[in-house]
């Protein structure tokens, strides 16, 4: 377990590529000192992302998604996919409650607030009552301000270019 007194809470948010390889960057930190690596995706459900793959093989870090491989319709979600944000929900509030391990992250958590799958003050309240030692990463784009003040970290990936614009799909090995 770490050695950490006062565990912290990092949000990664904004409209630029990076906020998932931030977190599983900080997880991979993590497990090189030792410590017990959770990360919860939401509104996730594709098996070819890379870093399934990869963290399955680290004895100290357990990944698991709540999500379905399509794209969740913002202004219309299916049934189905606010089902599976609540259950990751419900996964995380035991996962967090276990005290077992020592850095979590809850990855697109922020966009199942904003798509309205999660409701923000059960979030809060989630976040709030975390074991004081627990390192606690949040990310998504749309943080709400009060999410952003409950945080120790902010950062805030902005979208400058991407190659998108320029009708080039997403990659794998580089968005996926």
């Amino acid at each position: 377990m770490s050695k950490q007194t006062k565990g912290c809470i990092h949000i990664y948010t904004g409209t630029g590529k990076g906020k998932t390889t931030a977190a599983l960057g900080l997880g991979l930190r993590a497990c090189g000192h030792g410590w017990h690596v959770y990360m919860i995706q939401f509104m996730k459900g594709q098996v070819n992302y890379g870093e399934l793959s990869v963290m399955a093989k680290l004895e100290n870090w357990k990944i698991k998604q709540f999500g379905r491989p399509e794209y969740v319709n913002k202004a219309n979600p299916d049934p189905c996919d606010v089902q599976g944000a609540e259950a990751g929900f419900a996964h995380a509030r035991e996962v967090i409650d276990s005290d077992r391990y020592d850095l979590i992250i809850l990855d697109e958590i922020i966009c199942a607030i904003d798509y309205g799958l999660l409701d923000l003050g059960t979030v809060i309240q989630l976040v709030k009552t975390k074991p004081e030692r627990l390192e606690l990463v949040l990310t998504g784009r749309n943080a709400p301000q009060r999410l952003l003040d409950l945080a120790d970290y902010v950062t805030n990936m902005q979208e400058i270019k991407h190659p998108f614009q320029q009708r080039i799909n997403a990659r794998e090995g580089v968005e996926f």
